[in-house]
């Protein structure tokens, strides 16, 4: 799309105009001093006076935000990650950023009710929309992925709080099981990519057998990108329904605080990223606030280590699945180290937990 390539250009040229002064004069150009050369840039290039004012002022926010997250890891220490240059295939969308005001549509992205939304620049395009907007629309963005586009609108929607609940679970997420509960309920992980492995491989290696820049190549960068697409979809699906069956069903919801950047770089790096506990994790977290449960996570040192019924230790190899204690306690490992976790974030029986979700409940003063 002709407003994709405009948008990316302007990226790049804002940039490398704060590259040049800080590289020349030892200044920073300011997010409001580029806005305000907006309209040099209309008078020189006539069709950006085609693109939407408000467009070109978020990309230009944009840009900000990233160098605002570059000074910030610089002040903490981490790796920086300065601004980079974005090529065709690295810029893949462009906000309306408002479109809403006092109850009324006062920008794009209404949809027409013909099944067409009107982008500025564009015209009124098909639009196949797969569930009613809620709440109050914020932003709307056109995004490109594998070769489609999508109307991606943000909302503002009322928390909808359900009826409390004082049920307790500990979850443990896990390779065998994606999920243990302390009830003693396991799901499997739903390993999307792992069966789709064989599949990317043979796109893989047919892609690597093109010229690049050919037209099969092109075409066959398209599928491969169309194949992880749906893996990621699946995995997606998976997490959402899961998250949703969990928050139903508990008041408490208590779970490991897993360094899962660390464990994708050890030998079980492809099940722990194709399992994505984190963004399950992160899914189950905004679904519990929205929803007024609480979520708790735990240090998970020793988890599957301890024993939930007399709490001694005892150190298991990671392929002993069953866990059994001289107390009697015979559990699924996974189980076992659920019901550890739960007694780690209700009441600290062997540790501190701590709230990802809603504030915990003030206890009530002793008589």
């Amino acid at each position: 799309m002709h407003i994709l390539d405009l948008t990316r250009e302007l990226y790049n040229a804002a940039l490398q105009e704060r590259r040049e002064a800080w590289k020349k004069a030892g200044k920073s150009v300011t997010l409001y001093e580029q806005m305000r050369l907006l309209g040099e840039v209309k008078a020189v290039r006539p069709e950006y006076r085609e693109v939407y004012a408000q467009v070109l002022q978020e990309t230009l926010k944009r840009l900000d935000r990233a160098f605002q997250g570059f000074f910030s890891r610089v002040k903490r220490g981490e790796k920086a990650g300065y601004p980079r240059f974005r090529g065709r295939g690295w810029w893949k969308s462009f906000t309306f950023p408002q479109v809403w005001r006092d109850g009324n549509w006062v920008g794009p992205g209404k949809p027409l009710g013909n099944g067409k939304v009107k982008v500025p620049g564009v015209g009124h395009v098909r639009m196949k929309q797969h569930r009613p907007l809620e709440g109050v629309p914020k932003t709307f963005t056109i995004k490109r992925s594998a070769g489609c586009w999508y109307a991606v609108y943000v909302c503002e929607v009322q928390a909808q709080p359900l009826p409390p609940s004082e049920k307790a679970v500990g979850i443990d997420l896990g390779l065998s099981h994606f999920v243990a509960t302390s009830d003693g309920e396991t799901f499997a992980p739903p390993r999307a990519y792992r069966k789709a492995e064989a599949k990317l491989a043979r796109t893989q290696r047919a892609l690597s057998r093109k010229r690049r820049g050919s037209h099969r190549h092109r075409k066959l960068k398209m599928r491969l990108a169309r194949q992880h697409r749906k893996v990621a979809n699946q995995r997606k699906d998976f997490h959402h329904k899961l998250a949703r069956e969990l928050v139903n069903r508990y008041g408490t919801i208590v779970h490991e605080d897993l360094n899962t950047s660390g464990l994708a770089r050890t030998r079980l790096s492809k099940g722990v990223l194709d399992a994505g506990w984190s963004s399950f994790i992160s899914i189950l977290s905004a679904k519990a606030a929205s929803a007024g449960r609480r979520v708790v996570a735990v240090k998970p040192h020793h988890t599957s280590q301890i024993c939930p019924e007399c709490g001694s230790v005892k150190k298991k190899e990671l392929s002993e699945r069953i866990h059994s204690c001289e107390c009697g306690c015979v559990l699924d490992r996974d189980v076992a180290a659920a019901k550890v976790i739960l007694a780690l974030g209700l009441d600290g029986a062997f540790g501190d937990g701590y709230g990802t979700g809603r504030p915990m409940r003030p206890e009530k003063p002793r008589s």
